[in-house]
């Protein structure tokens, strides 16, 4: 199986815990990510996802609320050397889609429940084509 770092996303979207839902969901909106890495003083500390918009809209509190108040704190994280097959099984025995990327306490990208379905199904086509 191929290293994480071939598939994952270095493009990152970050913000801090202390900014709101809103502003956090519309960042999300304009770059098309489905979760934002949340940093603070440089460290990862969290991980905000489309979940979590979810989860602050069904319960009325997206006004005044806070990234920090929704997301993940401590997320599980993979190293870059660490197999497509390693990240899949904790994804899926964890529960979450989105997975960040840490070498010696650095964040280096994000890897998705679609980064690695596209290099599962990399070499395939659509039936009929």
């Amino acid at each position: 199986m191929p290293p994480v770092s071939e598939h994952m996303s270095g493009n990152l979207l970050t913000v801090t815990a202390a900014t709101t839902v809103g502003e956090a969901a519309k960042e999300m909106d304009e770059r098309g990510v489905g979760a934002v890495l949340v940093l603070e003083d440089g460290r990862l500390h969290g991980v905000f996802t489309e979940r979590d918009v979810l989860r602050a809209v069904a319960r009325g509190q997206v006004g005044g609320a806070t990234v920090g108040d929704f997301m993940t704190p401590h997320p599980e994280t993979i190293e870059p050397d660490d197999t497509t097959e390693h990240a899949a099984v904790l994804m899926i025995h964890g529960g979450f889609r989105h997975l960040p990327v840490v070498e010696g306490g650095s964040v280096l990208g994000i890897l998705s429940i679609r980064d690695l379905m596209r290099a599962v199904l990399d070499d395939a086509a659509p039936r009929g084509v």
